[in-house]
């Protein structure tokens, strides 16, 4: 009777190691999702499909049914599914990840010293172009206008002069203005624009339109001239400025000029602007600084950590990575996190989303409990309306913060958490405003929170569960997927102890943690047995020395039989009953507590009965106390 209870467990535990590697049955149904577009939820698949008995509609069966199978399929998914923490030692990484970090370094570092995170400068450059456009456009627009008013002038004040005896004086005037013998005043007015114009025609022997502009007017220049020299030498030297007169004020105006035409720079206005450039030259404004979960970039290794999350949510797209960064600071400072962190949301989610205990590797582990939605007034209280619906969310994001910055950011350390998402009445995908919120969290989680969870294990899974999946399913990475674990309402406690270990799983989900005063703790072990359809299993404590023996034993889902003896090492010693063998339905206790005053060497037998056909899982653990407590 001694040995029994060490057989099973011999036995037990590499069946949970096997069961760990398959994740559940979840892993296959993964993978032939985006490849045979089978359903994602493992739930109906099991039930429907059992193999060796007919008393296991629902057990490991249908796990090993799937081994055969994809035998293939199963080892690529325990290799990149491996959930193990990947290394954020830079030493360790490999070559190509390492060069990767490197440039995203320096991209960080440039961009802390231009000042881009925090106050990304304007693009200045565009501006002045259009406007040098617009006053090259001008100029021939203020020609014209002068076009149309020398022909009015010409008609008003010359009505009898008759065209065709003005156009030869033009013609003669623009073949030979400087060898024309008028001693008059008129001609002088002539010449003076027109040795203007070809002073402008040596910077500018480029330009073809500005050429044939200036012969324009200085045809007009000449019938005009003969009527009234006076008034149109004015307006042929305004016209004039405006098209080549800034060449002799600056550099600045030869400078648009050359944005305008591309004419070539005078060696004079090269030198003027040499020398402004170089002599200003003020010195560059410190690099700013910029932390995000309180670590600041680029200081140390920790900083390492949290660059290489983004370089993993973009597969090490260096510059997609930095982009991602860069808009999860801006983000970050819009959304007021820092002021967030001090802000008094309220306690009325804290049955929503809550921390309880660690996992098997020590990740922190977050339940969300969206059954708790379906409480009316809670539900009214946080998706009525959209102020409501952002304080939640707030109040989301200040939780989560919060258990990130109980993360050291050790290469070495653990900085990912593990999630436990429970839809057992979940609100379901009839809920538009709980849709909404939820759509706009998972957005909000994927662009700024990269990498920060191990696991997503989704537990008590309804049917409708499948259609959602499918549907987001195409939206997610395949790195993102490859963390999702999914577990029907019969197998969601067992799924949860892969991962967590029982004394870490609260009793609602199936383990032995409770709130309170115990008289255990996280740091009792307990122990784990499965117990056939039909079949008894015995658990024997020995004790020899006297003392008060505690114990605590659950069944998940009981409807077994269940009874406690002591029996003395003394052969003529009496067995005494310490709980009288009875049938536990599933709604009694969910964890019982017993203890046994002992004064002689024995041991305590704990005997569970299991009639029904379905295996059960069998969890219990002890320790003996002095009298005196």
């Amino acid at each position: 009777m001694a040995e029994e209870p060490h057989k099973p467990a011999a036995a037990e535990q590499p069946a949970a190691s096997g069961e760990v590697a398959v994740v559940s049955d979840v892993p296959p149904t993964e993978k032939t999702v985006p490849e045979k577009e089978k359903s994602a939820v493992p739930v109906p698949e099991p039930e429907a499909v059992p193999e060796k008995s007919e008393d296991k509609p629902s057990g490991e069966e249908v796990v090993e049914e799937q081994k055969p199978k994809a035998v293939e399929e199963e080892k690529a998914i325990t290799q990149s599914v491996s959930f193990k923490e990947e290394s954020y030692v830079v030493g360790e990484l490999p070559d190509p990840q390492k060069k990767a970090l490197d440039e995203l370094k320096h991209l960080v570092q440039d961009a802390l010293n231009k000042h881009e995170f925090t106050a990304p400068p304007p693009p200045p450059a565009p501006v002045p172009a259009p406007k040098e456009e617009v006053k090259t456009e001008e100029t021939p627009v203020e020609e014209k206008k002068d076009e149309d008013k020398a022909p009015e002038k010409v008609e008003e004040e010359a009505p009898s002069a008759s065209a065709p005896s003005e156009e030869p004086k033009a013609e003669e005037k623009t073949e030979a203005p400087s060898a024309g013998e008028p001693s008059k005043a008129e001609p002088e007015t002539v010449k003076e624009p027109a040795v203007e114009v070809k002073e402008e025609k040596v910077p500018e022997p480029a330009e073809a339109k500005e050429t044939v502009v200036v012969t324009e007017v200085v045809e007009k220049v000449a019938v005009v001239a003969d009527e009234d020299g006076a008034k149109t030498v004015e307006a042929i030297k305004e016209s004039i400025v405006e098209v080549s007169a800034p060449a002799p004020e600056g550099p600045a105006p030869s400078k648009e000029k050359e944005a305008e035409a591309g004419a070539p720079v005078t060696e004079a206005a090269a030198v003027e602007t040499k020398e402004e450039a170089e002599v200003p030259a003020p010195p560059p404004p410190p690099p700013e600084e910029v932390s995000i979960w309180g670590i600041p970039l680029l200081q140390d290794e920790r900083s390492d950590v949290i660059l290489l999350k983004f370089l993993r949510a973009r597969d090490f797209k260096v510059k997609d990575a930095f982009v991602m960064l860069k808009n999860t600071v801006r983000w970050r400072k819009e959304f007021g996190i820092d002021a967030l962190l001090d802000e008094d949301l309220g306690s009325d989610w804290d049955k929503v989303v809550f921390t309880h205990g660690v996992d098997k590797e020590g990740h922190s582990v977050c339940y969300n409990v969206f059954g708790e939605f379906s409480n009316k007034e809670l539900y009214q209280n946080t998706f009525s309306d959209e102020e409501k619906r952002s304080k939640f969310i707030k109040w989301r994001i200040q939780f989560l913060e919060k258990s990130i910055r109980k993360l050291d950011f050790d290469p070495k350390g653990i900085s990912t958490i593990v999630q436990v998402n429970d839809l057992k009445n979940s609100p379901g995908l009839l809920k538009r405003e709980h849709n909404q919120v939820t759509n706009q969290a998972l957005h909000i989680l994927q662009d700024n929170y990269p990498e920060f969870v191990a696991r997503q294990v989704f537990v008590n899974v309804p049917w409708w569960y499948l259609a959602f999946n499918r549907m987001i399913s195409p939206f997610l990475t395949q790195r993102t997927k490859s963390k999702f674990v999914f577990a029907g309402p019969s197998k969601s406690a067992e799924t949860l102890f892969k991962y967590i270990a029982p004394e870490h799983v609260p009793v609602q989900y199936g383990g032995l943690s409770r709130e309170g005063e115990q008289e255990f703790t996280t740091s009792d072990h307990v122990t784990e047995f499965t117990v056939k359809p039909a079949a008894k299993h015995i658990i024997e404590i020995p004790v020899s020395e006297s003392g008060v023996l505690v114990w605590e034993i659950r069944v998940v889902g009981w409807d077994v039989s269940y009874g406690a003896e002591f029996v003395p090492s003394a052969e003529d010693q009496y067995t005494v009953i310490v709980q009288k063998a009875r049938k536990i339905s599933p709604t009694e206790e969910p964890v019982i507590s017993n203890s046994y005053k002992i004064g002689e060497s024995g041991k305590v037998v704990l005997t569970i009965d299991n009639q029904s056909s379905k295996k059960k899982k069998l969890l219990y653990r002890s320790k003996t106390k002095p009298i005196s407590e």
